[in-house]
Parts: C-alpha cells; structure tokens; sequence
C-alpha cells in the first residue's frame, strides 16, 4: 500500500488574499491562497505550458512566439488576482529570462501590457525558496537532506545537512546547474536512442561533478538517515506514470516514496515510446511529451552522481515557498531547531514505498 501525504482541509473567507506567481523556461504557474494557521487555504491556480525559453539556449533570445504565449497566459494570471481581489503578491521570472538578452525588455512588456511586475530571481532564491515550499515533506529525522528541483532552463540543488553536529545551525548547500529539460532536448533530441540517452546522463552528470567536489554530498546521501526530494514536472509525472494512474491526481502523488529501481523502470518504459504515444498518455500529454526523457536524464544523472535508498516526490516547491516568504517565513527560521519549524509542525503518515514488493 502507497500512503501519499495529503494537506489539511481548511475552511473560512477572512484574512489576506497572497498570490505567487512562477513564470518559468517552460511553465506559467500561479497559486493564489489565503494563510491559514501554519499553511494555506488554495483559492485558485493555473499551470499552463508557454515554451518561453524555446530556443534560448541556443540563440540567447526570447522568440516573439514564445513572447507572446506566455504574455496570454500572464493576462490570465492577472484576471485571476484581480477576480480574488489580491492583497500581497510575489511574482517572478526564473532561468529564461535570466539568459535571454531580452529578457529585462520582455518583463517590461508584460508591465505594460498585463499591469504584472515580474522580478527576475536569482537562482539561490530560487532553490532557497523551493525547498522552503517542501519543508512540510522533510522527514523530521533525517539527517541529510537533498532537493533536487528540475526546471525547463535549469536545475536547482539544495543540500541540508542537520547531522547532530550541525544541530544548532544546519550546514546547507545551494547550487544551480546550467541545464533544463527544455535546454537539454534541445541539445540532444526528445527521441534518443541509448547511446545519446547515456550522453545526455553524462553531460548532466559533468556539471554536477564541481558541486560534488565542493561539497562531498554522495558520502552523505549514502546513509540511512539520508532523503531526497524531487520537484519537477518530470518527477511527479513519473510519479503518476508509476502509479498507473487514469489521469494525474496531485493527491495521490505529492509525497510518495519512490524506490530507485522503479524510477529507473518507468524511465526505460517511457524511453521506449515515440513522442505520440508520450503525447497519449494521460498523465503526460501533449506539453510535455518532449521532454520527459531529458527529465528522465537529468534525475539520472542526479541519482547516479547521489544514490539514495527512496525519492520522495514533491509536488510543490517555488511558488509554496514564495507564499511563506510572503507570510514571513524564511529558510533560515525554518530550519532553527525547535518545534516551531514547518518541517516539525507538519508530520508526514508513515507508509510503505511505491516499488517496494514486500507483502
């Protein structure tokens, strides 16, 4: 039996209305919410897949089609925090137009056009804030902990040490790595064949090799006390894909314990398919059918360079954290020792781990 993590239900209609807004290289994703004791009551969403970074790897410019998609999908967003009547907002561009030569230009559009003042964010608040929105998945009794977040442009590494060495103030770790699901299929192909598979691997596990050395993380990943988080479009979709499931259902994902070798399965089982058949499935779908094997790559690449007995899957990260820190809350505090930490208030249900074949 597989028990997923699922949120507290909350009721009430008082208090102030936040809203985080996430543009990515390949998603648009906003979460308006109202706080509600030590979280937050979901009173609107949207994820939509605008492709802003297409093409960005190589040209090192926003296209006018990728511009303009993603602009409709902004003036969306708008509609909606104006519907819900939004009192503080955080809304932010990531990797895309942080390469893009017209990046600061394109943001200057959308504040003309949708009324949206976007602020580019830097990549150790970006994973900083990643792994803040999924401190409620953190085990209280792991000792080493590492979020792995897979973008569209790039990938953010976020390690914890809370060894009882650092048990007064955890030693942490931030990286980004110049790669993405978008950049890397653009680099290789979104159909490899096992040899180009094994090259997008190694090119990913190159550019994790200056944070392994500067860290030494595979020692630590190594033990019991070890957990890894993965949030991505690409670990939940596996997630789903996993689980058989009929359509994706963030409840039964977010949160599950994954074993390596089912990862590694669902991997080759999606390799195996052309992009029209990814494109069917109904837990991928037409968006993403492209990209999923540079994802599975790169989480690969990941696990391989730090092996660890489970991955727990995050459906969560940037914009959940952007709602805390409008709440107030930082990484920093979170992590003091004390019951007062997310991590701490927040418990997760035992269960046994998807993959694992006990009775």
């Amino acid at each position: 039996m597989v028990v997923p993590r699922h949120e507290p239900e909350t009721t009430g209609s008082s208090g102030p209305v936040l809203a985080a807004l996430d543009l990515g290289t390949n998603n648009c994703r906003l979460l308006v919410a109202r706080p509600r004791g030590d979280g937050f009551e979901v009173l609107d969403s949207l994820s939509r897949i605008v492709r802003l970074g297409e093409g960005v790897a190589g040209s090192g410019r926003l296209t006018e089609r990728a511009m303009a998609r993603t602009v409709a999908a902004l003036k969306i967003c708008a509609r909606i925090m104006a519907r819900h009547n939004v009192t503080r907002k955080h809304c932010v561009a990531t990797e895309a137009c942080r390469r893009a030569v017209n990046g600061v230009a394109f943001l200057d559009r959308v504040r003309r056009v949708t009324g949206i003042e976007l602020e580019i964010l830097p990549q150790e608040q970006e994973a900083e804030l990643a792994m803040l929105g999924c401190l409620p998945l953190v085990d209280p009794d792991a000792e080493q902990v590492l979020l792995v977040d897979i973008g569209g442009g790039s990938t953010e590494v976020v390690w914890l040490d809370r060894s009882p060495a650092h048990a007064g103030a955890p030693r942490r770790a931030v990286a980004s790595v110049p790669i993405g699901v978008v950049s890397l299929s653009e680099a290789f192909t979104s159909e490899p064949d096992p040899a180009t598979f094994r090259a997008m691997v190694q090119q990913v596990k190159d550019l994790l090799a200056p944070i392994e050395l500067a860290h030494g993380i595979a020692s630590a990943t190594r033990t019991a006390s070890a957990q890894m988080l993965g949030t991505s479009g690409t670990v939940t979709t596996l997630a789903a894909v996993l689980l058989g499931l009929p359509r994706y259902d963030r409840r039964m994902v977010d949160g599950l314990l994954v074993d390596p070798d089912a990862i590694a399965s669902v991997s080759r089982q999606l390799r195996a398919m052309d992009n029209a058949s990814r494109a069917a499935h109904p837990c991928i779908g037409s968006g993403r059918a492209d990209l999923v094997v540079a994802g599975c790559a790169i989480l690969e690449a990941v696990m391989q360079c730090w092996p660890v007995a489970s991955l727990r899957v995050a459906d969560r990260g940037l914009r959940e954290g952007m709602l805390h820190g409008l709440m107030g809350r930082t990484l920093t505090r979170a992590l003091a020792p004390g019951p007062a930490t997310l991590a701490g208030q927040q418990g997760l249900a035992p269960g046994r781990m998807l993959g694992d074949t006990a009775a």
